[in-house]
C-alpha cells in the first residue's frame, strides 16, 4: 500500500518522483495461456539496473484484470520499495477502471496514469471532469492527469486536448491530482510550457517525450519524465536527467545529438505503426528487447511488427553509437525467459 495519504499525494509526488519512469509490458507464457513471471521479473530488474525510478504496468494489451493485478503484484515484489509501480488506468469503462484502480492500490501500486476509454465521447469539459473525478475519488493514490491527442478531445473540446481552465479545476477540486503528463497539443511544446507556467508550483509537471525533455530541461527545471518507452534507450534517459539536474548542459546537448539518428527512426516507426490512435505495444516491446528486456509473444488482438521495422530500429541505435541486441529477430517472439 502507498505510504502517504490522499491529502499528502502532491507532497509525496514532489519528493519521490524525481527521475524517469519507463514501461513494463506484460510477458506471457509461450502458449499465451498465462502471464510469464520470469519475464516480468527480468524486465523489472533491468529497469532498476538502468536507473528508472518507476515503471508503468501497461494494461493496453490482451490481459484480464485478475492477470493484470497478478502482473502488478509481481512487479511490486521484484521492484521492492526502490521502484514506483504505476497503475495504467486504461480499461474499457468507468466501472472497470474503478474496479481496476482499487485492485491496483491493494496490489502495491503507488501512482496512477489516468487514461480515457476508446468509447468515451465527451462533448463538454464537464463530462471529462466528471470522469476524472470519479476515478480519482475511488482511490487514495496520486494520479497523473494526461492531456493527449489520443483521446480525441481536441476537435470538440480544445486544441490542447484538456484546456488549462479544466486542468485548473481538476487541481482545485481533486486533491490527489499530483502530476500532469504534459503532452497536450502534441507535437507542439506549448502544452508543456503552459502547464509548467500555470501549475508548476502546485503539481509535478512531467515531460515524457525525450526529444523535448533534453532541450527544454536546459531552460526549465523538469524533475520527472513519466511515463514513456524510455527502455528503447537503455539507461540513457535516467542518466540524461541526472545531467540536467547537475546543469551539465553541454553533455546533455552532446547526448541529444548522439541520439538523433535513432530518434528520427523511432519517430518514423511511430508514424507507421501507431495507427488508429492507439499505441503499438508490440513495437514498444521490441524496442525494449533491443536493450535486453524480455520481449516475447503477445496475445491477439495485437499489432504486428515486421523485419523492415525491426531492422530500421536496430540500425538507428547502431548509427547513434548504441549497442543493441544483435540476436536474431525470431528470438524476440520467443522472449529471453520463455516458459
Amino acid at each position: 500500500m502507498a505510504n502517504y495519504t490522499k491529502s499528502e499525494a502532491r507532497d509525496w509526488a514532489r519528493e519521490r518522483l524525481i527521475g524517469a519512469v519507463n514501461c513494463t509490458i506484460p510477458s506471457f507464457t509461450t502458449n499465451l495461456t498465462k502471464i510469464n513471471e520470469k519475464g516480468i521479473r527480468h524486465d523489472v530488474r533491468l529497469a532498476k539496473q538502468h536507473g528508472f525510478l518507476g515503471s508503468l504496468a501497461v494494461s493496453e494489451v490482451n490481459i484480464t484484470l485478475p492477470e493484470y493485478l497478478e502482473f502488478m503484484e509481481i512487479m511490486k515484489d521484484e521492484g521492492g520499495d526502490d521502484l514506483v509501480v504505476v497503475h495504467h488506468g486504461s480499461w474499457s469503462t468507468l466501472e472497470q477502471n474503478i474496479e481496476a484502480v482499487l485492485g491496483a492500490e491493494a496490489a502495491g501500486a503507488e501512482l496512477v496514469l489516468l487514461s480515457y476509454p476508446p468509447n468515451f465521447y465527451p462533448e463538454s469539459e464537464q463530462e471529462i471532469f466528471d470522469y476524472t473525478k470519479a476515478v480519482c475519488d475511488a482511490t487514495n493514490l496520486a494520479v497523473i492527469v494526461f492531456p493527449m491527442f489520443l483521446w480525441g478531445f481536441s476537435q470538440r473540446i480544445h486544441p490542447s486536448d484538456i484546456p488549462a481552465r479544466l486542468l485548473r479545476r481538476m487541481i482545485d477540486e481533486i486533491p490527489n491530482v499530483a502530476v500532469i503528463k504534459a503532452e497536450g497539443g502534441f507535437p507542439s511544446i506549448m502544452g508543456l510550457v503552459e502547464a509548467y507556467r500555470l501549475f508548476g508550483d502546485e503539481v509535478v509537471i512531467s515531460c515524457p517525450i525525450e526529444g523535448e525533455l533534453l532541450p527544454l530541461g536546459q531552460l526549465i527545471p523538469i524533475q520527472l519524465s513519466a511515463t514513456s518507452d524510455h527502455e528503447f534507450w537503455g539507461p540513457t534517459i535516467p542518466h540524461a536527467m541526472n545531467l540536467l539536474r547537475e546543469q551539465r548542459f553541454d553533455e546533455v546537448t552532446e547526448l541529444y545529438w548522439k541520439m538523433h539518428p535513432a530518434r528520427k527512426v523511432k519517430g518514423q516507426m511511430a508514424q507507421q505503426l501507431n495507427g488508429g490512435h492507439f499505441i503499438d505495444r508490440q513495437l514498444w516491446k521490441f524496442q525494449g528487447w533491443l536493450q535486453g528486456y524480455n520481449g516475447g509473444p503477445l496475445r491477439l488482438p495485437t499489432q504486428k511488427i515486421h523485419d523492415p521495422q525491426m531492422g530500421a530500429l536496430r540500425k538507428g541505435l547502431l548509427d547513434a553509437g548504441f549497442e543493441p541486441s544483435m540476436d536474431p529477430f525470431n528470438e524476440f517472439f520467443i522472449g529471453r525467459n520463455p516458459v
